[in-house]
Order: structure tokens, then C-alpha cells, then sequence
């Protein structure tokens, strides 16, 4: 048999789905597991955008639909989108896709071409490495400093950026850390972006997850940026939607149209139905979004005292998503062998913070997604874990 190109030979699963699937290879034995891996809201759907969704399958909405995205859906998510961070948005410059993943990939296949280099954050989400190098891109790392809240460290940035980086990624608040990254370093690295002619693809999949009255800012916010910026987001985090797959990305006119047609030639459209859900979710009530929020900040502060109170266990207070990204480096041992012994000695799945780079060694990934007796009970056993331990 021939060999796989080079597009998909490097390629590896994402880490939370491995865990996963070890939980529940283990749950089948009849181990009880305490999930904190998966970076999935654990509320419903809002009632009002399911019963949207179930309206317009019960009206026959189920044909195809313009590859870009229903007009009257683009229309929304620019009015929408514009509003949330100041600007103003074309519809022209929306186009929706299955989910947010197809927003990070389709640029950076548009964008980015074999031997061109690509800045994205370590720790950061698999896929961003993962779409450099099926486009054929270089990635190039750039660190997140803990000192710094998790924001680049700006030294090294300025150091890595040249005339051969076309794209930069950014994700704020991000995933792993909960960092939220300043708006006088998004000022710095535009600067820098114009200095040297970048693209920036901006991941705002968590822009509505913040805390304490905090403002997650975007790039395309920094004045003359929105023409070089594509903006990600989606309603899987937000709206709690995750097997919805719905996204959207809003990016300048003549690039929207190329990645109109990445979606026609890859995926054709997205569902319909799922549409119409997501127009009621944009322009119906946002009370389930705040409740959600407020709720996510009471399990934050719970997660964090409990973590903080492990001896030789530290963790920054994360100003978005849901996510609590500790230190354990005082023990010695590498992020990979605490999460593949927290499941299997103490029944709690946690993700490595080398899943999402080698700038995570030291860390580990907790999710405060989930129940308050949740997270009670799984720290409890993490804590009795490290406990037992000799440092």
C-alpha cells in the first residue's frame, strides 16, 4: 500500500477524545469516573432554540441552503457580531459553517501557503498545529507566560515574527488557560502584524465566557485591523450547542467569497434547521447566557480555592471560558503521567497540558463545566492523590 501524504501523516487525535474514550472504556469495566476533560457546557440547549431548530424541520426546512449561509442568518450574526464588539459588519463578510473548526481551517487553507510560517499560542487548542500543517504551513509556537495572566510572552512574539509569517492565531479567552489577552497586547501584536503584513485569525469561540465584569476584546477591534482580521465564533460554547455544529466566520469581502467556495467544495452547506436555531438564539432572549455565566463563575471560584489549597498546586484565576489550568510542576513528574494516573488511580479524567502543546508541560486541564458536586468530588480525589505522593 502507498504511504499517506504529509498532510495527515503527522496529524494525531485530539487529546479529550482519547481521555474520553479511555473514561468510558473504563466506566464499561464498572469504574466510577469523574469527568473534568470534556470543554462541553453542561446545560441544555435553551429551550427556545431547540424548539426553533424542531419548528423548522416540522416546516420542511431541510433542503440545502446557500453555501454562505441563509441571508437573513448573515444578516443576524453581522448585526449581532458588530454590535458586540463595536464595529460594523458587512453581511458579505459572514459565512457560516458546521460548527467553528471549519473557521479555523478554511483560512488558514486560504491563506496560508507550503513553507509560509503561522504564529499560534502553546499552550493553545491541538487544531491550530494540526490546520498549519495540512495547508503545508510552519508552525512556530509562541508561549503563553502564566506571570502574564497566559497572554504571549512579547519578547519571544517579536522575536518569531518576520517577513516569512503569514498568519497569526489568537484565541481569547483561550483553551487551555482561561487567559484573556490585554487590548495593549492585541495593540502590540497588530503593530507588529502591519509591520510585517499578517493575516490574524482570531478564535473568539469564548468571547461571551468572561468573569468579574472582565471584556474579552478583539483584534479587529484595534483600529485598521477588521480588513486583516478573520473573526471565529460559534454557538457551541455560548448557547450550549455543541452537537448543533454551528459556526461562523466573518472575515474581509474577497476572502469571504474564497471561503464560500471551500464550503461548497468540502461540505455544501450547513443544515438548515440548525440555522433557523441559530437565529432564534442571536435574537432571542440572552437570559440563559447570563445565568450560564454567573453560574460558571460561582464553580470557578469553588474549583480554584480547592485547587489552591493542594499543597505544591497552583492555579492562576482564569478570566474566561471554563477552564482551570494548574501548575504541578513541584511534584516532578510530567503532565502525561499525573492525567494517565489520575484515571486510572483515582477515577478522574483530566487532560495533560501537553494535549495542547509542549509550552503545557507542568499543567493540567480542569473543566468547571460541569456539576458543583462535580468538581467537589473530583478535587477531592485529585487532592487525596497528590497527597499521596512524596515530593
Amino acid at each position: 500500500m502507498r504511504p499517506f501524504t504529509d498532510r495527515v501523516t503527522p496529524l494525531r487525535p485530539e487529546g479529550a477524545y482519547a481521555v474520553l474514550a479511555h473514561a468510558q472504556a473504563l466506566e464499561a469495566q464498572g469504574r466510577k469516573i469523574i469527568h473534568l476533560e470534556i470543554g462541553q457546557p453542561d446545560f441544555p440547549t435553551p429551550a427556545n432554540v431547540s424548539e426553533a431548530g424542531i419548528a423548522a424541520i416540522r416546516i420542511g426546512k431541510t433542503k440545502y441552503t446557500p453555501p454562505a449561509g441563509i441571508p437573513q442568518f448573515r444578516e443576524i450574526i453581522a448585526d449581532y457580531a458588530g454590535r458586540q464588539r463595536g464595529l460594523k459588519i458587512n453581511p458579505a463578510q459572514v459565512v457560516v459553517g458546521s460548527g467553528s473548526k471549519p473557521g479555523l481551517f478554511f483560512p488558514t487553507l486560504a491563506l496560508v501557503a507550503p513553507g509560509d510560517e503561522v504564529l499560534y499560542p502553546d499552550p493553545g487548542f491541538p487544531t491550530y498545529e494540526a490546520m498549519i500543517r495540512v495547508a503545508g504551513g510552519i508552525p512556530v509556537p509562541v508561549p503563553l507566560r502564566e506571570e502574564n495572566q497566559f497572554s504571549f510572552d512579547l519578547d519571544v512574539f517579536d522575536a518569531k515574527i518576520s517577513d516569512r509569517t503569514k498568519l497569526i492565531v489568537l484565541n481569547s479567552p483561550g483553551n487551555p488557560t482561561g487567559g484573556v489577552i490585554p487590548l495593549e497586547d492585541l495593540k502590540h501584536i497588530a503593530e507588529k502584524a502591519r509591520k510585517h503584513n499578517c493575516w490574524l485569525l482570531s478564535d473568539e469561540i469564548y468571547t461571551q465566557l468572561v468573569y468579574d465584569g472582565m471584556t474579552a476584546h478583539s483584534i479587529a477591534e484595534v483600529e485598521g485591523m477588521l480588513e486583516h482580521t478573520v473573526i471565529v465564533d460559534g454557538f457551541s460554547k455560548t448557547y450550549s450547542m455543541t452537537g448543533w455544529r454551528l459556526g461562523y466566520m466573518i472575515a474581509p469581502v474577497a476572502l469571504a467569497e474564497r471561503l464560500e467556495l471551500l464550503i461548497t467544495h468540502a461540505t455544501g452547506c450547513t443544515a438548515a434547521f440548525t440555522q433557523y436555531a441559530g437565529m432564534e438564539a442571536l435574537t432571542g432572549p440572552q437570559d440563559f447566557v447570563v445565568e450560564m455565566v454567573t453560574e460558571y463563575q460561582r464553580r470557578r471560584d469553588n474549583m480554584l480555592e480547592l485547587v489552591n489549597a493542594i499543597p505544591g498546586v497552583h492555579a492562576q484565576k482564569p478570566q474566561g471560558a471554563f477552564y482551570v489550568f494548574p501548575n504541578v510542576k513541584s511534584y516532578g513528574l510530567s503532565s502525561q503521567e499525573i492525567a494517565t494516573r489520575l484515571i486510572d488511580e483515582a477515577g478522574v479524567a483530566i487532560l495533560a497540558g501537553t494535549d495542547f502543546g509542549s509550552g503545557g508541560d507542568g499543567y493540567i486541564r480542569l473543566v468547571y463545566a460541569v456539576s458543583m458536586e462535580m468538581i467537589e468530588e473530583g478535587v477531592e480525589k485529585i487532592a487525596a492523590w497528590f497527597r499521596s505522593l512524596k515530593r
